[in-house]
């Protein structure tokens, strides 16, 4: 069975549509499902799936936080000066304000957690690719 099945026959949520409204900010294909959209709550929760080496730019939560509760595959998770932190389900990442980061899939693996957000992301930089293959 494919890659791709296995996430998602493993998920408790749809895998969601491929991310295209914020595909600028990632390598590699993204989907998202959002879960919690709600105007009157200010956290949004929505589920991220990352295809094989996928992982989003650099980036940090302005006035607000990140918890990303991982679900399915392998990932990487590195804050700026650190290193990076390998992921598998049932690992939980808190990320504070303020903290530039970045997270996705491992080359080999699917990778999804669900973001649950508060703030607004203040986009940078792509992870470089060499620095990453070289995880």
């Amino acid at each position: 069975m494919a890659k791709f099945e296995e996430i998602k026959q493993g998920t408790i949520f749809p895998i969601g549509e491929k991310n295209e409204a914020f595909a600028h900010y990632f390598t590699g294909q993204s989907y998202l499902q959002t879960l919690v959209a709600d105007e009157a709550i200010d956290v949004g929760v929505a589920t991220v799936s990352f295809e094989p080496g996928c992982r989003n730019n650099w980036h940090i939560h302005c006035n607000g936080y990140q918890l990303l509760l991982v679900t399915g595959g392998e990932g990487w998770y590195q804050e700026e000066g650190e290193v990076a932190q390998s992921l598998k389900v049932g690992d939980v990442v808190a990320t504070h304000d303020g903290v530039k980061h970045w997270h996705g899939a491992k080359k080999d693996s699917w990778f999804e957690h669900i973001a649950i957000t508060a703030g607004t992301p203040e986009w940078l930089e792509a992870v470089a690719d060499d620095w990453y293959q070289a995880l």
